[in-house]
């Protein structure tokens, strides 16, 4: 059986099931606003998951602000279906990064950190992703069942190149591997063509390598499907 997120990933694919769709929940049928919303809910979270500032683990549950993120979806939906600018995943995964931005200045104040330092997609900006679930989610692809004993070593090395790497690169690996956005939609969230943004992944992929190999016992690879 197809799980809701397979079923909102082919939705997207078929803009004329999905105007449908957007129509009726901007005429206030509220299955279809919910309905909208839980199909992506599974991504968002993985989106903020990445994101969210690691001084707030514990105290942040992303439940929190998908719960904001699904008020203001619904207030600025009828104004979305009029003039939609970009796909409707991306827009609503702005709204929802957004609110996880204001979250982090509500719990670590103005200040919490250089705003040039948050991703601008689609006139909005979104806080960076992190290098420790980035690199929870790719150390698997690093490890073998035969190092599992070096887990945590490999990890921590990881973490340091990931730290120690372009901001942009860290990025688009994120986009990709945490996010899982497909080439087509990680070209518009940075606002470059699909070859480019091809080129870009692939690069950051060596770059990581790199930073692996060139630590001490520096024997990782890059993920598999590089």
């Amino acid at each position: 059986m197809r799980d809701r997120e397979s079923d909102g990933r082919e939705l997207s694919a078929n803009p004329v099931e999905l105007r449908k769709l957007l129509l009726r929940a901007a005429a206030a049928d509220l299955a279809a606003v919910g309905q909208l919303f839980d199909m992506h809910r599974n991504r968002l979270r993985r989106m903020i998951r990445v994101r969210i500032d690691h001084r707030l683990q514990g105290r942040l549950d992303p439940s929190d602000v998908l719960q904001e993120a699904f008020l203001e979806f619904a207030r600025a939906l009828p104004t979305y279906t009029k003039r939609p600018e970009v796909p409707f995943y991306l827009w609503l995964r702005c709204i929802a990064g957004r609110k996880l931005a204001t979250l982090h200045r509500r719990h670590l104040g103005t200040h919490k950190r250089d705003p040039g330092r948050e991703i601008s997609i689609h006139r909005g900006g979104l806080p960076e992703a992190s290098s420790v679930p980035l690199a929870d989610q790719l150390i698997g692809k690093f490890t073998t069942p035969s190092r599992a004993l070096r887990r945590a070593e490999e990890r921590a090395r990881l973490h340091h190149a990931l730290t120690e790497m372009d901001e942009l690169d860290r990025e688009v690996l994120a986009l990709r591997h945490f996010e899982q956005l497909s080439n087509k939609e990680t070209a518009l969230v940075l606002e470059m063509t699909e070859a480019a943004a091809s080129v870009r992944y692939m690069r950051a992929l060596r770059r990581l390598k790199t930073q692996m190999m060139s630590q001490p016992g520096g024997a990782g690879g890059a993920p598999d499907d590089a």
